[in-house]
């Protein structure tokens, strides 16, 4: 006879998104599904939800298999807030026990935790279940950013606001980090060195920064959510009087503004 015990789905989200029935931390970039499903074909149902969402190569399978008694359509709630969503949350845990969810981490904006937990109660749409927020917003992401610009500067070819093909692999860099972001808004600051007219220097870095918000839009980003901006020579973070310094001023800055 069947026990009288309600499966438990704990979704484990290091990094990316972790699935599981009392999922487990796994090293980045794997998915866990682990703990106790009622039979073979509900474990067959998950693992095959798993890897579609994120590939086969990344999904760990930890699941067992006991007689438990699930509430009605269990699986199929469970298969509709398993959605791709999830990869926002960070550092958290999604929990199904029997008919009540817990979704906590870390998000990265308000507008996120919001989506989430409405994305949640929208597939769900079942009022006998019960969904308990715990997320909490993260930092803004500014120091993302900063870490790759740092490292790499958004290239355009000499005295104009065409990107180089060095330029688009730096936004292609940037691309995911702002994509985490969405519903935040930013600016983009053009920077020039101080050779030339000033107010030429000015609108030149002020073509770059739209240059690059016009790239961004093309790849998804809200035009809404970026305002531009050119500072032109005004604001050096070198010594103009040497090359390298003048190379480390002519650069692109993105601010997050909320």
């Amino acid at each position: 006879m069947p026990r009288w015990i309600w499966p438990v789905l704990c979704v484990s989200l290091v990094g990316v998104g972790t699935l599981g029935w009392a999922a487990e931390a796994a090293p980045p970039a794997k998915v866990v599904l682990a703990g106790v499903v009622p039979d073979q074909a509900t474990k067959a149902a998950l693992l095959a939800r798993a890897r579609e969402l994120y590939g086969a190569d990344r999904v760990v399978d930890q699941l067992g298999v006991d007689h438990l008694v699930a509430p009605p359509q269990w699986l199929e709630h469970v298969q509709r807030v398993l959605t791709p969503e999830l990869k926002k949350v960070s550092n958290g845990q999604l929990r199904v026990t029997g008919n009540t969810l817990e979704l906590t981490g870390q998000v990265d904006s308000e507008a996120t935790h919001q989506q989430l937990v409405s994305t949640l109660a929208t597939q769900l749409n079942n009022p006998t279940y019960a969904v308990r927020d715990g997320l909490t917003v993260g930092g803004t992401g500014q120091a993302a950013l900063d870490d790759v610009l740092t490292r790499r500067t958004i290239e355009f070819e000499p005295g104009n606001a065409q990107l180089t093909a060095r330029g688009v692999a730096v936004l292609e860099e940037l691309l995911p980090l702002l994509q985490k972001m969405q519903g935040r808004r930013f600016e983009v600051i053009g920077h020039t060195d101080d050779q030339g007219a000033r107010e030429a220097n000015v609108s030149l870095s002020e073509a770059r920064a739209r240059a690059v918000k016009d790239y961004l839009v093309s790849k998804g980003i809200s035009a809404a959510d970026i305002v531009t901006s050119g500072a032109g020579p005004d604001r050096p973070v070198a010594d103009n009087q040497s090359p390298e310094g003048r190379a480390r001023n002519r650069r692109i800055e993105f601010r997050v503004l909320a």
